[in-house]
């Protein structure tokens, strides 16, 4: 922390230098918008995990159980749904991850550009 911030960090008053290590701690964060992409893609796919294990519940249900046709009818339906929540999951999934790449090669060729920049700059 020393080497850092250089000899004059112990002279500083404790809540100075409270501060300077909370703001030091933000600094080292990941960017709120990266953050929250990776909080939803792994939300989402929690969720779809989830629908995923329901859908096997409901199709052992129905094979394994003699239902009446009303029952069997109820869980057919409520497959369905599954089934279609799980598509909805999927196509989020899909447009979160394609976002996400297209994010990461936006980052990488802003550090070539700054590289190429310093290097022109520098010479």
């Amino acid at each position: 922390m020393r080497r850092l911030l250089g000899e004059g960090f112990s002279s500083l008053p404790p809540p100075l230098r409270l501060a300077l290590i909370s703001s030091m701690r933000v600094r080292r964060r990941k960017p709120h918008y990266l953050t929250l992409l990776d909080v939803n893609i792994d939300e989402l796919e929690e969720k779809l995990s989830l629908c995923r294990q329901s859908m096997e519940e409901v199709d052992l249900k129905l094979r394994g159980e003699k239902l009446s046709h009303e029952g069997r009818k109820s869980l057919e339906r409520e497959r369905n749904l599954l089934m279609t929540k799980a598509d909805n999951y999927e196509k989020e999934l899909s447009v979160l991850r394609k976002e996400n790449r297209k994010n990461a090669a936006l980052a990488v060729a802003m550090v070539l550009l700054i590289a190429l920049i310093y290097t022109c700059w520098t010479m």
